[in-house]
């Protein structure tokens, strides 16, 4: 897949940061997130037609502290479960295998989250903005009738690539000493980010409909082979931004995205999800915790 995308240069962005950023791309310079053997493996199990839940309850026992975590978000009011829950085995009946490994792999993401001293809560923005986009992709998928799964990852990995960027630029900015904005760290975000992912998605050999989603959800039209995961893809993440940060942009522009149309939704699929954004951030308060 052809992952060169076109951008603009100097928008927003400082000459000289900008000129360092491109040469290391160029140069694979880019420091890029290690993939968690746990996450690549939920992952490859969950693809898999003849997974059990046996298999994937060992696997997640491996981690100590990942069988933790799963158990206590399973046990959370976000997902409801009509008795305590007290053991993986007891998860997998009452949640499913597919449920239980995007636990799994979400929590296992966080753990490779960039970190970048001083831009703490950016991050977390940013994390918090991909839980969102995950869990609107599921329920656009499920009105699509479309892999729900697969959407999921697709939402939640659109934007992996701007911790990255975000760590780059800042470091970058550091040895040019050249103070950065934000309205200019925001324009390196959006300008970078989809290249960057692209690189993410090779470098961690994920399924092919999220690599092609990470590349073009902003611009699906130039999708080729998993164009309807790139639409769903775009619509989760201006839902999710609509959620977080509601003066992005208000309803009325948020409804008259062309998007909805090329998805074949309708007004009354647009209230439905709409409707869906305090769960969905009941949701993001406890992954995110």
């Amino acid at each position: 897949m052809d992952t060169t995308i076109p951008h603009a240069h100097n928008v927003g962005m400082p000459e000289q940061i900008e000129r360092a950023l491109a040469e290391r791309i160029d140069k694979d310079r880019i420091e890029l997130p290690v993939l968690p053997q746990v996450a690549g493996r939920v992952m490859a199990l969950a693809n898999d037609p003849s997974a059990d839940a046996a298999r994937l309850s060992a696997l997640i026992h491996q981690d100590q502290a990942l069988a933790a975590h799963v158990l206590r978000i399973a046990n959370s009011p976000a997902y409801m479960p009509r008795t305590p829950i007290a053991s993986l085995q007891h998860a997998v009946a009452m949640l499913g295998v597919n449920q239980l490994s995007e636990i799994a792999v979400t929590i296992s993401l966080k753990s490779a989250a960039v970190k970048i001293p001083g831009h703490e809560t950016e991050v977390r923005q940013l994390w918090r903005h991909a839980l969102a986009s995950g869990a609107y992709a599921k329920e656009i998928a499920r009105m699509r009738r479309y892999n729900v799964e697969s959407a999921y990852l697709c939402g939640l990995l659109h934007a992996v690539g701007k911790p990255v960027v975000l760590k780059t630029v800042a470091t970058i900015s550091a040895e040019l000493h050249i103070p950065l904005k934000p309205h200019e760290v925001i324009s390196f975000l959006d300008g970078y980010h989809s290249r960057i992912g692209s690189l993410i998605a090779t470098e961690w050999a994920l399924p092919p409909q999220v690599a092609e989603a990470i590349t073009y959800y902003w611009a699906y039209e130039q999708a080729t082979s998993h164009r309807q995961e790139a639409m769903m893809t775009c619509l989760a993440d201006r839902l999710a931004t609509y959620l977080l940060v509601p003066d992005s942009f208000d309803a009325s522009t948020l409804r008259e995205h062309s998007v909805f149309a090329d998805l074949n939704l309708y007004p009354n699929d647009i209230e439905t999800l709409l409707n869906l954004n305090e769960k969905i951030l009941h949701l993001v308060d406890t992954m995110a915790q």
